[in-house]
C-alpha cells in the first residue's frame, strides 16, 4: 500500500492538510481527491503540498488545492503551512519566504504563535458591477473575488444554507456579466463585536464556505478599501468570519495595487499517515 504523510491544522476554524511526503507535484491531480476528499477527508479541507522551491531563498515551495482543483494562493492555508513547519522543527520565530504558483509570499512567525502573511500584490479591476440583483466589486487577492455589501442577508451561522445558495447564484450572474475568472464570492455585514470593522461570508470554488475570515478574501477587501480611500496604508482592518474568528489586515501602497499583510493563528490538530490500498474501490477518493 502507498503511504502519504500529512499534518492537519485549522486557521480560524478552516482546515489545512499539509502533505509532507508521499507524492510529487506531478502526481497531485491523481492524488488530490484521495488526500482531502471522502473517505479520508471532506470537501472543506484545503490541501497544501510541500515542494522543493525554485528560489533558494525560500524555505519551501507550496501548491494549494481543494476539492475542485488547484489554488493560486491561500491565506489561511499559508498560516497553516508556517505553523506546520514550526511543528516539524523546520523553522523558528522570524521571517520566512515561501514560493507559491502566484509568487513568493513572506511570512513572519511571531513569538506568540501568530503568523503574519505578506501576500501577493492585490488590486481591484472593477467597481459596482451589476450581477443579477446585486452590485459588487471584482478584485484579486491571490484568488478572484466578487465582493458584495448590499445583499440583504444576515451573516449568521443559521443562515449558511441560504447564503451558500445566494452566493452560487451571484457567481453565475457575475460570470454572465463578463467576469468568468471569479470563483469566490464574499459577502459583508457589520461586525458582531465593536472592536472589529466587518464580518464576512466567503463562498469558495467548490461550493463550500470558508470558516475563517479568508486571507485572500481579506486581501481583496483591503484592495477595495484602499482604492476607495477608506483605509490608509498601515491602518489595521479586523475582519470577522461567519464563525466570529478574526484576521487582522493592513497594507502597503503599491503602484498597481497594494501589498497586503494578513495576521492570524493556526493550531495543529493531527499528524497521521494516509494509506492507499490498490484493492480499495475508493483508493483515489469518492468523486
Amino acid at each position: 500500500m502507498q503511504s502519504i504523510s500529512i499534518i492537519d491544522s485549522h486557521t480560524g476554524g478552516e482546515p489545512t492538510r499539509v502533505v509532507v511526503s508521499g507524492i510529487k507535484d506531478v502526481d497531485l491531480e491523481t492524488y488530490r481527491r484521495a488526500i482531502i476528499g471522502e473517505p479520508r477527508g471532506h470537501n472543506v479541507i484545503v490541501g497544501a503540498l510541500l515542494v522543493e522551491p525554485k528560489d533558494s531563498r525560500c524555505v519551501t515551495g507550496v501548491i494549494f488545492f481543494n476539492n475542485v482543483g488547484l489554488l493560486g494562493m491561500c491565506g489561511h492555508g499559508m498560516i497553516g503551512v508556517i505553523t506546520t513547519l514550526k511543528f516539524l522543527g523546520r523553522i523558528s520565530v522570524g521571517e520566512h519566504r515561501v514560493e507559491t504558483p502566484v509568487g513568493v509570499v513572506t511570512a513572519v512567525l511571531h513569538e506568540d504563535g501568530h503568523v503574519s502573511i505578506r501576500n501577493v500584490r492585490s488590486f481591484r479591476i472593477a467597481k459596482a458591477v451589476k450581477a443579477g440583483a446585486v452590485t459588487g466589486d471584482i478584485a484579486w487577492g491571490g484568488n478572484w473575488f466578487f465582493l458584495v455589501s448590499d445583499h440583504g442577508f444576515d451573516l449568521t451561522p443559521e443562515s449558511i444554507p441560504l447564503l451558500m445558495q445566494a452566493s452560487l447564484s451571484m457567481r453565475a450572474d457575475v460570470h454572465a456579466a463578463g467576469y468568468p475568472q471569479v470563483d469566490h464570492v464574499e459577502l459583508f455585514a457589520p461586525p458582531k463585536h465593536e472592536i472589529n470593522q466587518s464580518r464576512n461570508f466567503v463562498m469558495c470554488p467548490g461550493g463550500e464556505y470558508d470558516r475563517s475570515p479568508c486571507g485572500t478574501g481579506t486581501s481583496a477587501k483591503l484592495a477595495c478599501l484602499a482604492a476607495d480611500g477608506k483605509l490608509a496604508p498601515g491602518e489595521t482592518w479586523r475582519q470577522e468570519s461567519i464563525l466570529g474568528t478574526v484576521f487582522e489586515g493592513s497594507y502597503e501602497a503599491d503602484q498597481s495595487g497594494i501589498i497586503p499583510t494578513i495576521k492570524g493563528q493556526a493550531f495543529i490538530t493531527a499528524e497521521s499517515t494516509l494509506w492507499l490500498d490498490p484493492a480499495d474501490p475508493f483508493q483515489f477518493g469518492i468523486s
